[in-house]
């Protein structure tokens, strides 16, 4: 059986990895028109207990990735220069290239064939293509996908800096222009991701829009100095964004099939993208080990699996993008404590009685403040 996948990130190298051990006869073969060494962004972010599928289905996978993260045990919110913890909120992350050359080299060491710097005119023959390709897809290009999109009037933009932080943080700043909040964790011993977002009204009062890289990454230097320690801001790619909220009715099309976020794009605010890459390869892997080279059954099977978690997932993350869209007026209207309480319930899946389970200190703090109620 010949299977090949476009798009060398997390979901299209697991699934090269998981399928190739699976069946070493099968030829599998992955397609990327960047090179190996080239990625954008720069750490990605787990949620406590999101890596709990890959210890459970690839624990020898799970314990080398676990080695080399960065972790911490709660999440932080700042606002007016108030802080508050959140205990048992607790995340993982890792350079998002040091997570694509351990994939690789997981992948040459089983004999995946892998080719980079070339970008797909057409798609080659295979049994079974995988659409592993992102947000650009070319497979979810091809006749047959059903793809919708909404795109959010936020913009925001992904730096990094040097300065380390103790955790997972959401600090909230306003400049003379509006409101900005920046989402910042370490992700390995000497780089944090910095994300910072802002209304398209605060954008356009400010001039980013026009400004260049350097103009951009001073201004947003200004407004977070008190979070920086003095260390700048780094570019790669980094340019002012709007997010695109993609889902696609229809999954797979003839002996093509959707993975990652080339099917569906998970707001970042939930730290669920990586994570939901790699639940997709596994899925699709298990569908196949139990469907063999019946591809239709095996892709309905993926399907039937995975629809229902991510539709579930998708809708709280969409609620946590709008609750964003409107984080102004929140700051206007809220204390630190408050804005924190509010922000942990915004996806509409968390109740008082499972945040008091999670984060006893916190609720703590939140109960006698009379914010629950």
């Amino acid at each position: 059986m010949r299977i090949r996948i476009v798009g060398a990130g997390p979901a299209g190298l697991l699934f090269a990895l998981l399928a190739r051990r699976r069946r070493p006869r099968w030829r599998i073969a992955v397609h990327e028109q960047n090179p190996a060494g080239a990625t954008f962004g720069f750490g990605v972010v787990f949620s406590q207990g999101a890596l709990a599928f890959l210890e459970r289905d690839a624990p020898d996978l799970h314990a080398a990735l676990a080695a080399r993260m960065e972790s911490w045990p709660m999440q932080r919110i700042v606002h007016r220069d108030e802080a508050i913890d959140i205990d048992g909120n607790g995340f993982s992350a890792i350079a998002r290239l040091q997570l694509i050359q351990f994939l690789q080299e997981l992948c040459r060491a089983a004999g995946v064939k892998m080719q980079f710097g070339h970008r797909l005119e057409s798609l080659p023959a295979a049994d079974l293509v995988v659409g592993a390709d992102g947000l650009n897809s070319v497979v979810r290009g091809t006749p047959g996908f059903e793809p919708q999109v909404e795109w959010l009037t936020n913009r925001f933009v992904w730096y990094g800096t040097r300065q380390r932080f103790d955790c997972l943080t959401l600090t909230f700043r306003e400049s003379a222009d509006g409101a900005f909040v920046a989402h910042h964790y370490r992700y390995s011993a000497d780089m944090s991701t910095f994300i910072v977002e802002c209304d398209v009204a605060t954008w356009q009062r400010a001039g980013l829009e026009r400004m260049s890289d350097a103009e951009s990454r001073a201004y947003c230097e200004r407004v977070f100095a008190a979070d920086l320690g003095g260390q700048p801001l780094v570019s790669n790619n980094s340019t002012w964004r709007q997010f695109p909220l993609l889902a696609n009715r229809i999954w797979s099309a003839g002996n093509r099939v959707l993975v990652g976020d080339a099917l569906r794009s998970m707001h970042f605010s939930i730290g669920s993208g990586t994570r939901l890459a790699f639940e997709d390869a596994i899925a699709l892997d298990r569908a196949l080990a139990e469907a063999g080279e019946d591809v239709p059954g095996a892709l309905a099977a993926f399907e039937r699996e995975r629809r229902p978690v991510v539709e579930k997932l998708f809708t709280a993350a969409s609620a946590s993008s709008y609750w964003y869209e409107d984080f102004p007026a929140r700051m206007r209207r809220l204390g630190a404590l408050g804005l924190a309480y509010d922000y942990m319930m915004r996806s509409g899946r968390m109740t008082t009685a499972r945040l008091q389970a999670l984060s006893p200190r916190f609720m703590a703090r939140v109960d006698a403040a009379g914010l629950s109620a």
